[in-house]
C-alpha cells in the first residue's frame, strides 16, 4: 500500500503540507490534482453501496472474504503507488490525471469494502475476526477519512461539499492589491517565520485567515453530514468513530490523552512563561502583557504550532557555540547518495537490514533538471509484495535534510518490517506508530553520533550548550502539544454537535487560550473561520495521531538506550551501534498492526499506555534551569 509519511504544514513542518517544496507552476498542478481527485471521488462515491459480491448467494465465509479484500486491496495499492509515485516525480496535467483517477478507484474500493465488513460483523464472531473486519471499516484508512452517508443524496452533498473544501483551501491566495500582489500559504508562512515587526506578521497571518474563512458554513454542514455518515456505521459521530481507531473505548482515549496532556503540561507552563516574557521585552508589554496568552501572530509559525523559528529571539546563551551541522555536512562534500547512505548506516549499526537494491535505482533522491517534481521528503511503500520502497526527497547538505533523511528512513524500516503481512496489517500499530519511529531514531543525532561518524569533532560539552540544545528541540516538540490536542478536540466537538454551530470560533480560541496560552492578534467573531487555516481541517485528516506521537517517541528512545544499557542523561543517549536497541525496535515494528497496538507496544518496552515521563526525564535539565529562570515571574494566563 502505498504511504506517504507524515503530513505536516508547509514549510514550517516540511512533512505537514502536500504542497510544499513545489515551485508556483508545480503548485498549481498540485491544486489542480486536488480538486481532480475530489471530483473523482464524487463520481465514484455517490453511486449506491455495492452489496457483498455473492456473500449471501454463495455463503461467502467471513474468512473468504477477508482473502478477497486483501486480494482486491494489494491490486489497487500496487497501482495506485505506481501512479502516485510518477505524478510525484514528474508533474504533467498527464500524471496529475492518471494519478487522481487511481485514487478515486481505490477509494471506492476501501469504502465498498467498508460497507461489506460491516454486514459480516456479528456479536458470535472471534475477537481476531471482528478486529479484522473493523480495520477494513474505520474510516482513517477511507478517502478524506469521511463516513459517507448511506443515503446517496447525502453521499453526493457531503462529497461536493468536502471538494469545495479542499479547492478552497488548495487554491487558496491572499492578494491585498490585486492579481500582482498574490501571496500562497507558503510565501505567507515564510513571512511569519523570518519576519521580526510586528505589522507585518499581521497582515500575514490576517492575510490567510481571509482565505479561508469563507470555509465555515461549508464546513458545518460537512460535520452534520459526517454525523449521519457515522451513524450509518454504527457511531455517534466522525469524532467517535476515529478514536475507535485506537483499540480503546472512544471515550476511553479522549480521557487518555487528557492525563498525558496534565503529565506534561508544567513543563509547557514554563517553557511558555520564558518565551512570553523574552517577547515582552522584544516588542514591548503592551502587545505581549507578562501575565496573559501570547499573541500568536508573534511564535514564528503560521499556526503558532511549534516555536523553534523565533529560536533567536529565545536563545537561553547567545554566542554558546553551537552544533553547526549544515557547515559540517556543506565543509564534508556531504551530497544526496553519500547522506541517505549515512542514514542507511545508521540503521545497519543496529542490526537492521540493508536497504533492498530497488531502493537505490527507484528513490528519487536529488531534484532533476528536466522536470518539475514534489521535493517535500516522502517515503512510499510502493509494492510491498517486492519489499518496493523508496523516498523522494531533494537532498541538499543541510541539517534539516540530514535530519528528515533519517525520519523517512525511519517509516522505510518499518514498511520492511511488516511487508511481510496480509495487507490489511501492513499499517503502524496505530496512528501515532509511523510518525514517532523516525523522530525516535532522530533523537540519536546526538553531539556524540556525529562526532563518532566523523562528521565533526566532539562539540564543546558545557551545560550552556546543554540548555541551548534542549530549548531548541522543546520549542518544536514541547511546544506543539497543546495545539496537537487543541485540533481534534475542537473537531469532536463539533462534529459531536456539543459545539454549537453559532460558536465554533468561539469554541476555538476558548480551547486555544485556555490549553495553549496562545490568542489572536486581534479580536475575531463568528463571521471567522480560523481553525480552516490549519489543512488538517478541511481536509479532514485526523490528527491526534501527532499529539501522541510527540509523547511516544521519548518512550520508545528510552527503551531503545535501556536496552543498550546506556546509563547516562537521556538527552545524550545515541542507539548508534547499538543491535540491542535494533532488535527492540525491528521486533515491535514487524507486528505492524497485526494486533491491537497495546500489545506490541508491550512486548517491546513492557508498557501497554502512552506515557510522557521519558520526555520529561529527557527535558529534565531544561526544566529546571526554566523554573530558575521564571523565579520571580508571574506564570500562567
Amino acid at each position: 500500500m502505498l504511504r506517504k509519511s507524515g503530513a505536516s504544514e508547509a514549510q514550517t513542518t516540511r512533512r505537514d503540507h502536500p504542497l510544499s517544496g513545489r515551485s508556483r507552476a508545480s503548485t498549481d498542478r498540485a491544486v489542480a490534482l486536488f480538486i481532480a481527485l475530489c471530483s473523482f471521488v464524487v463520481a465514484v462515491a455517490t453511486a449506491d453501496p455495492v452489496p457483498p459480491d455473492g456473500a449471501t448467494e454463495t455463503g461467502e465465509t467471513v474468512e473468504e472474504f477477508l482473502d478477497r479484500a486483501n486480494a482486491e486491496f494489494d491490486r489497487s495499492d500496487r497501482e495506485q503507488g505506481a501512479a502516485v509515485w510518477v505524478n510525484a516525480t514528474y508533474i504533467t496535467e498527464d500524471t496529475d490525471l492518471l494519478a487522481a483517477r487511481a485514487n478515486a478507484r481505490d477509494g471506492e474500493l476501501r469504502l465498498r469494502m467498508a460497507e461489506q465488513a460491516r454486514r459480516y460483523q456479528r456479536p458470535d464472531l472471534a475477537p481476531g475476526l471482528r478486529r479484522d473486519l473493523s480495520l477494513i471499516s474505520r474510516a482513517e484508512y477511507m478517502p478524506e477519512r469521511m463516513a459517507l452517508p448511506a443515503d446517496p443524496v447525502l453521499r453526493e452533498e457531503m462529497t461536493t461539499v468536502q471538494r469545495r473544501l479542499a479547492s478552497a483551501f488548495g487554491s487558496g491566495r491572499y492578494c491585498p492589491d490585486g492579481e500582482g500582489s498574490c501571496q500562497s500559504l507558503g510565501q505567507l508562512a515564510q513571512v511569519l517565520g523570518s519576519s521580526r515587526d510586528p505589522d507585518t506578521l499581521l497582515e500575514a497571518w490576517l492575510g490567510w485567515r481571509s482565505v479561508t474563512s469563507p470555509m465555515r458554513d461549508d464546513y458545518q454542514r460537512f460535520a452534520e453530514l459526517s454525523r449521519a455518515g457515522a451513524r450509518d456505521f454504527g457511531f455517534s459521530d466522525l469524532g467517535e468513530m476515529w478514536r475507535a481507531a485506537y483499540d480503546l473505548p472512544p471515550d476511553v482515549l479522549t480521557l487518555e490523552v487528557q492525563d498525558l496532556w496534565a503529565q506534561v503540561r508544567p513543563l509547557y507552563e514554563q517553557l511558555h512563561c520564558f518565551a512570553r516574557d523574552r517577547l515582552a521585552d522584544r516588542y514591548g508589554d503592551e502587545l505581549v502583557p507578562r501575565d496573559g496568552p501570547i499573541p500568536a501572530h508573534l511564535l514564528g509559525d503560521m499556526w503558532a504550532q511549534r516555536w523553534d523559528s523565533i529560536f533567536d529571539l529565545l536563545e537561553p546563551f547567545p554566542g554558546v557555540a553551537d552544533l553547526d551541522v549544515t557547515s559540517a555536512l556543506e565543509a564534508g562534500d556531504y551530497g544526496p547518495i553519500r547522506i541517505a547512505r549515512t542514514g542507511e548506516r545508521f540503521f545497519t549499526s543496529m542490526g537492521l537490514p540493508a536497504l533492498p537494491d530497488s531502493f537505490w535505482e527507484r528513490s528519487m533522491l536529488s531534484r532533476p533538471d528536466d522536470r518539475e517534481v514534489v521535493c517535500r521528503p516522502t517515503a512510499w511503500n510502493v509494492d510491498p509484495a517486492e519489499n518496493d520502497v523508496r523516498i523522494s526527497q531533494c537532498i541538499t547538505p543541510t541539517e534539516e535534510d540530514f535530519v528528515d533523511l533519517h525520519h523517512e528512513l525511519g517509516h522505510i524500516y518499518y514498511y520492511l518490517a511488516y511487508n511481510h503481512f496480509p495487507n490489511i496489517y501492513r499499517r503502524g500499530a496505530n496512528g501515532a506508530f509511523h510518525e514517532a519511529i523516525g523522530d525516535a531514531v532522530n533523537l540519536s543525532l546526538t553531539p556524540g553520533y556525529y562526532s563518532s561518524i566523523g562528521l565533526m569533532d566532539q562539540a564543546a560539552d558545557s551545560p550552556e550548550a546543554t540548555i541551548n540544545s534542549l530549548m531548541k528541540l522543546a520549542l518544536d516538540r514541547v511546544a506543539f502539544l497543546p495545539f496537537g490536542l487543541v485540533v481534534d478536540q475542537w473537531r469532536w466537538g463539533v462534529f459531536s454537535g456539543d459545539i454549537p454551530p453559532d460558536q465554533v470560533n468561539q469554541a476555538w480560541w476558548e480551547m486555544r487560550v485556555r490549553e495553549q496560552g496562545v490568542s489572536p492578534p486581534v479580536p475575531r467573531t463568528e463571521a471567522d473561520f480560523d481553525p480552516g487555516a490549519k489543512y488538517h481541517i478541511p481536509a479532514n485528516m485526523p490528527y491526534m495521531r501527532y499529539f501522541l506521537a510527540r509523547i511516544l517517541q521519548f518512550q520508545l528512545h528510552r527503551a531503545m538506550c535501556a536496552a543498550s544499557g546506556w546509563e547516562g542523561p537521556l538527552y545524550r543517549c545515541s542507539n548508534y551501534e547499538s543491535e540491542a536497541a535494533g532488535r527492540m525496535l525491528w521486533t515491535m515494528m514487524q507486528f505492524g498492526a497485526s494486533q491491537p497496538w497495546q500489545e506490541t507496544l508491550e512486548s517491546a518496552i513492557g508498557s501497554n499506555n502512552f506515557d510522557a515521563s521519558a520526555m520529561l526525564e529527557y527535558f529534565a535539565p531544561l526544566e529546571q534551569w526554566l523554573r530558575s529562570e521564571n523565579a520571580g515571574r508571574q506564570c500562567g494566563w
